[in-house]
């Protein structure tokens, strides 16, 4: 393996932020954090499972949802980093974010991510009125998480489980395509898996850096959580990330009138499915789920078993 479990595990993740860099500019951009769009693209979870993606008005109109959720996560973004300018300025960390550092002024940040936020709602508004309304939803979950369900324990994991199906839900109000109850289960349980590995893997990462067991974390809803009430939680999202998709696919996937054929690659695609489940509830219990967007590219077997689950399904629903 070029990237083994070992090497996941001993690799710390960075402790400091660049030293800012660029004009104005270039700080807003920052501040808009564009690492994390990558989220977004569970806007075409939805279509591509119901085998719609490769049609262009559906293609389009994804295309679209996925501008408009990063243009509100953009914003949201912003708006967060110039209303705590202040607590970041004392963070180690933080105080090197454009805001924080005054590379970027606290008005302008304000403005710039009004003005994201609301094109956002309009995008969404020029495809479907329901798009618009899931926009809207988010943007009313990240206000609130932001303004204290993040210090809340259990309700962190779940509202930002939430942001995570909801971008999923928006895939499907943007193409018109109909959300499975079995759809809805794996996504928000896996959401809920991805979540509370990176929570686990924080608070590990926490235990091994402090000298005082007793110094609070900085990221306050750690010292709620214990390492055995995430590991439980991890557990039973895990089994139920399973158990749900194994169901939908004996069920025929996406139709009641899929094909014999169809529903042959599907039930196979439980396999490689099982693989990735398994093998990131590996890597989560040895600590190294802490940065999801990067564990999920550079681990072999996870890279491996997810461009054969794509593959398989893609030929249930696309070829067969």
């Amino acid at each position: 393996m070029a990237t083994g479990l070992g090497t996941l595990v001993s690799s710390s993740p960075p402790v400091a932020t660049p030293r800012p860099n660029g004009g104005a500019l270039a700080g807003l951009l920052r501040g808009m954090r564009p690492g994390q769009w990558s989220k977004n693209l569970l806007v075409f979870a939805a279509p591509a499972a119901a085998g719609v993606i490769t049609e262009q008005g559906p293609l389009l109109d994804a295309v679209v949802a996925f501008v408009a959720f990063c243009a509100a996560s953009a914003g949201t973004y912003l708006l967060n980093d110039a209303r705590d300018v202040e607590s970041d300025r004392r963070h180690p960390v933080k105080r090197n974010r454009p805001i924080a550092s005054g590379q970027v002024g606290v008005v302008t940040a304000y403005v710039a991510g009004t003005v994201l936020v609301v094109a956002a709602v309009v995008i969404g508004f020029m495809v479907t009125t329901a798009l618009a309304l899931t926009l809207i939803g988010y943007l009313a979950l990240t206000t609130s998480y932001s303004f204290g369900l993040k210090n809340v324990a259990v309700v962190d994991l779940v509202a930002v489980s939430a942001g995570f199906v909801l971008r999923a839900v928006a895939g499907a109000a943007a193409t018109d395509v109909p959300l499975s109850e079995w759809f809805f289960i794996v996504t928000s349980a896996g959401a809920l898996l991805v979540i509370t590995a990176k929570r686990e893997a924080e608070l590990a990462h926490h235990h091994r850096s402090v000298a005082d067991p007793n110094e609070r974390p900085t990221r306050a809803v750690l010292a709620s959580y214990t390492p055995s009430f995430l590991n439980s939680v991890r557990s039973i999202a895990a089994g139920l990330m399973l158990v749900a998709y194994c169901l939908w696919a004996f069920e025929g996937g996406p139709t009641a009138e899929t094909a014999p054929e169809t529903a042959v690659w599907l039930q196979i695609s439980m396999v490689p499915f099982a693989v990735v489940v398994l093998r990131y509830v590996q890597l989560a219990d040895a600590g190294a789920a802490e940065r999801p967007e990067r564990l999920l590219v550079s681990d072999r077997v996870l890279v491996v078993a997810g461009a054969a689950w794509a593959i398989v399904y893609a030929v249930g629903i696309y070829v067969a």
